[in-house]
């Protein structure tokens, strides 16, 4: 790893659990932690600057520390504090952008990690079964965090073929969870009673904080002997999870509610407060999404300690006991599927949408 790491988005838990871990590497002299918020937990013996990235002062940071290794956390879909969608856009992309044209400056860096997201994808009826890194989304997201991501994305590669001297890593998670997750998807696990949208049961795929923290310090570094850390990889534990076994699993009851009123229930959500129920978060919760693995554990060498069985049940041990027992739960939830569709259908099989698609197969 570079002597020189500066870190983003230091104030949320993640970025700080990766600059303490970060600063154990024998190779890392001096860790930067940059954010425009305090940090509320503590960093060991980084420096913390305070500076928003959305802002010039990234250029003045870079020189005068002699950065060459930028690890950008400053990504998310969800607001420290009471800031609004606004500035969480303006610091994903146009913080990214600051970041970039920094970085294109500074004759120092040789190593840039991004975290992105599996959101890129889209969730769309038509989408394949598995996205692989190289599969082009059927309907590119058109709002939200999803769209922030594949907007960074977009500049991180015209930054990779102006600056072709850098080794750029592009990470894509799946959604993360464990016991201090901080994303929307998390807050929505977290409701007493889970909205579903009527009919569909989608397939989600997560990857544990521990296993986030370890991937970026394998991306920050040099590659190991027969591994390539350059290049853009899917981060997610292995096998996947259907929503209905998720409500099982937290002992919560489901709220199936037909499609066209979900949009109504979202915006009743973020009126009080409890959730970003947002359009791209609806479709996720519809058709879900399920990525391929095999670029991190061949190319990257990285194997997640947890599958994503094992991610939710931290995550599940967190939260504490749901409304109902999970096997109350899981009994309901049986009775459900079992129910004919509106119009004389037959009984829905979980795992497939109103109408079948592949996204809802077991």
């Amino acid at each position: 790893m570079g002597k020189v790491v500066l870190v983003t988005g230091v104030a949320r838990q993640l970025g700080g659990r990766f600059v303490r871990r970060v600063q154990r590497d024998p190779g890392v002299d001096r860790v930067i932690a940059v954010d425009a918020v305090a940090p509320a937990h503590p960093l060991g013996e980084a420096e913390f600057v305070r500076a928003d990235i959305r802002q010039s002062a990234l250029a003045r940071i870079l020189a005068e520390y002699a950065v060459d290794t930028v690890v950008h956390l400053d990504v998310s879909g969800k607001a420290l504090g009471t800031a609004g969608r606004t500035a969480i856009k303006e610091t994903n992309v146009i913080g990214t952008m600051q970041l970039l044209g920094a970085c294109q400056k500074s004759p120092t860096v040789r190593r840039l990690v991004v975290k992105s997201s599996t959101s890129v994808y889209g969730s769309a009826s038509r989408d394949p079964a598995v996205f692989t890194e190289t599969t082009p989304p059927k309907s590119l997201p058109s709002g939200g965090f999803a769209k922030d991501a594949v907007e960074v994305e977009g500049y991180v590669r015209g930054f990779a073929r102006r600056r072709p001297d850098v080794a750029v890593c592009v990470l894509r998670f799946a959604n993360i969870l464990g016991p201090r997750p901080d994303s929307p998807l998390a807050d929505y696990l977290s409701l007493p009673v889970l909205p579903t949208v009527f009919g569909y049961d989608p397939r989600l795929q997560f990857v544990h904080e521990d296993d986030v923290v370890d991937v970026l310090g394998i991306a920050a570094r040099e590659p190991r002997r027969g591994t390539l850390n350059s290049g853009t990889f899917n981060i997610a534990g292995e096998g996947v999870l259907l929503l209905s076994q998720c409500s099982r699993r937290l002992g919560k009851p489901t709220l199936p509610v037909l499609l066209p009123a979900v949009t109504w229930v979202g915006s009743a959500l973020r009126t009080i407060g409890m959730t970003d129920f947002s359009p791209e978060q609806i479709r996720l919760l519809t058709h879900g999404r399920v990525v391929s693995t095999v670029q991190m554990r061949e190319t990257l060498g990285f194997r997640p300690e947890f599958t994503t069985a094992g991610t939710f049940a931290e995550f599940a041990r967190s939260r504490g006991p749901g409304l109902l027992p999970p096997e109350t739960v899981g009994r309901a939830v049986d009775r459900l599927a079992e129910l004919p569709l509106p119009g004389g259908a037959g009984p829905r099989e979980r795992g497939t949408g109103a109408v079948q698609t592949t996204h809802g197969a077991r």
